[in-house]
């Protein structure tokens, strides 16, 4: 039974010099001549495409062992990944973006727990399991929440009868909506058009409700019916916080909700960066753009979405869709020279930066721990992940296909607009769900 991912983690710890264990293994990939083994990966970012083939170059220079690296086109990772490993040369190392991802390559993982990725993990809780087996190990995690300004909460906060008197006060959904509440009343004081930034949904914005908002009554009822694999089917046992939480978002807002099929996700950013809203939901990815519209580090953290659960223990959302893979079905050696390029990658000075300042990946590593942290959402996602709360999962991983998805961003733009009602987000989200596993598991 494949265990869920669960948790943060974030670079906090000291470097570990570990050596990689053999790393046994059989298959059909042929070897370099040299004895030492060969290594082809299959990159999934191909933002990164460059600083991959500048690390392999860097790598072979100094072993010796030949590196290939090859980069899908984005969007075509999956059928690029099928085709190359149908030839003799296959990929020893590639990527799966989850336990959905993982059902479809479960034949070519090998067992990832005696190498240097995994033994440098933080929290190794994020790592990809199959009962005892490590299938694959994050290289980059990403968190979620409400991102807020600064200086419009301190500016809220010093106002006669405000609902909190700090950011510390707000720390459930009853506070939470309490606050966005008074801070629409109250937005010409404040010199805002409202609490939360416009929930477009635009295709460039709706992600952030169908599947990232959705996550949270997911998360709570697979922690409560102690589900651990993809279910075939969902109750919806948390469906009312979800609507609390929408319904906040759509009140409180900058925008008219009839106006919110052709919003974008630039528009929040923009509504955001402009000091027009003090919460917009996005993650640590937003920092780039927010930065480049202006935002100074100082401006923005984060906050938990409350969600009227368990407020008292819940964290930011925090996981990944970045899970490397070594081929089991590549030779012994190439196997072991690809264990050997990850530990390299992950510990070398050379693989540290790239990483962490080229690419600018959130790495879940303690050899990262002396990289100094430029992202004020990341920043926030560590102090998360100290301060002792529960961060929740990356459940969305589960969602059985992109149309459930889509047939829910559906439903909830037309109960936002005034032409649906709530029970067809129920239907979306349950009936929904037990259609769209059926379809994806015939035969």
């Amino acid at each position: 039974m494949m265990n869920r991912t669960v948790k943060s983690a974030i670079a906090i710890a000291a470097v570990a010099a570990m050596s990689v264990g053999a790393f046994a293994g059989c298959g059909s990939s042929s070897s370099s001549d040299n004895g030492k083994g060969k290594v082809y990966y299959l990159n999934f970012k191909p933002e990164a495409a460059d600083q991959w083939k500048a690390l392999a170059k860097e790598y072979t220079k100094e072993t010796g062992v030949e590196v290939t690296v090859s980069t899908a086109a984005s969007g075509t990772y999956e059928q690029q990944l099928k085709s190359e490993m149908a030839k003799s040369n296959a990929p020893t190392l590639f990527q799966v973006n989850g336990p959905v991802g993982y059902a479809n390559w479960k034949d070519y993982t090998a067992d990832m727990s005696n190498t240097e990725p995994y033994k440098q993990l933080v929290n190794k809780k994020v790592a990809l399991k199959d009962g005892n087996k490590v299938v694959g190990v994050p290289y980059a995690m990403e968190t979620y929440g409400l991102i807020y300004n600064k200086s419009i909460l301190n500016k809220y906060f010093a106002l006669d009868g405000a609902k909190a008197k700090s950011i510390d006060d707000i720390n459930s959904f009853d506070t939470l909506k309490a606050v966005a509440d008074d801070m629409q009343a109250r937005k010409s004081e404040l010199g805002i058009k409202g609490a939360f930034t416009s929930a477009g949904f635009d295709s460039s914005s709706d992600w952030r409700f169908k599947t990232h908002l959705a996550n949270l009554p997911l998360y709570y009822e697979f922690e409560k019916d102690k589900v651990t694999t993809e279910p075939a089917k969902v109750k919806g046992t948390y469906l009312p916080e979800y609507k609390n939480v929408f319904d906040m978002y759509l009140k409180d807002s900058t925008t008219d909700p009839k106006q919110l099929s052709s919003k974008t996700g630039d528009d929040a950013n923009s509504e955001f960066a402009l000091g027009e809203a003090a919460f917009y939901q996005n993650g640590t990815w937003a920092w780039s753009d927010l930065q480049k519209a202006g935002m100074k580090a100082d401006d923005v953290s984060m906050l938990p979405i409350y969600f009227g659960v368990d407020d008292k223990n819940e964290g930011l959302v925090t996981g990944s869709e970045n899970y490397w893979c070594i081929n089991s079905k590549a030779s012994e050696a190439d196997q072991k020279a690809t264990a050997a390029f990850l530990k390299w990658v992950i510990t070398s000075k050379a693989g540290i930066s790239s990483i962490s300042d080229k690419m600018g990946l959130t790495t879940p590593f303690k050899s990262f721990d002396s990289v100094k942290i430029t992202n004020p959402l990341t920043q926030a996602a560590v102090d998360d992940q100290k301060s002792g709360k529960t961060q929740v999962a990356w459940d969305f991983a589960f969602m059985p296909s992109e149309q459930w998805k889509n047939d829910l961003g559906n439903a909830l733009l037309e109960y936002a607009q005034g032409t649906g009602k709530w029970d067809a987000v129920k239907t979306a989200f349950v009936d929904g769900w037990a259609k769209e596993y059926s379809a994806a598991h015939e035969g």
